[in-house]
């Protein structure tokens, strides 16, 4: 079941609660989301160029939206890689365009002529690595939102009887039969 991806809660609190959930439940709800251990290694060696001033960027920005968690990591590396990807893809489209032309030798004039046009291999490497790329910031940990999905909802306490309880047949009340006067 593919739906709408819900809210941070964090971003819920400071929207006054547009559900109308209370501040309360958001609050626990809060306090019940997973929650890694602070703080962002060293940028790894292995990330050049791109990727590396990506690295310096997101994780600068999580940390300021404290978010900046250990676990992260990989896939902060991931993402970084997908970006440096992607740059890397549009900047070949740009060079070369974002068609390649197929080429074969005439016979009769034995000039090369253009026999067929595809889109250059660049251009599903790129679109291939955004993907990744939006995979990444926005599946794997490195958005509010997929922190909230693996929030653990606690019921209140009594709410579980209450629920039991209006659950529950119900017993009609009968009437007393009324004396038919003849």
């Amino acid at each position: 079941m593919r739906g709408r991806k819900p809210k941070p809660t964090e971003l819920q609190i400071s929207e006054g609660d547009p559900r109308r959930l209370g501040v309360h439940r958001l609050e626990q709800k809060l306090k019940a989301e997973a929650k890694g251990t602070r703080g962002l290694p060293k940028c790894p060696p292995h990330l050049k160029g791109l990727a590396r001033k990506a690295w310096r960027f997101w994780s600068e920005e999580l940390a300021h939206m404290n978010l900046d968690c250990r676990p992260d990591a990989l896939m902060l590396q991931g993402a970084c890689v997908a970006y440096q990807a992607a740059i890397e893809a549009y900047e070949t489209i740009q060079k070369q365009g974002p068609l390649v032309a197929k080429r074969i030798l005439d016979p009769e004039t034995n000039k090369l002529v253009v026999s067929n046009v595809k889109p250059h291999p660049a251009v599903a490497q790129g679109n291939a690595a955004w993907m990744l790329l939006k995979a990444f910031c926005s599946e794997f940990g490195l958005s509010p939102v997929s922190r909230t999905r693996l929030a653990i909802e606690k019921p209140a306490d009594g709410e579980d009887d209450l629920m039991a309880i209006l659950s529950q047949p119900r017993e009609r009340k009968q009437q007393p039969p009324t004396e038919v006067v003849q």
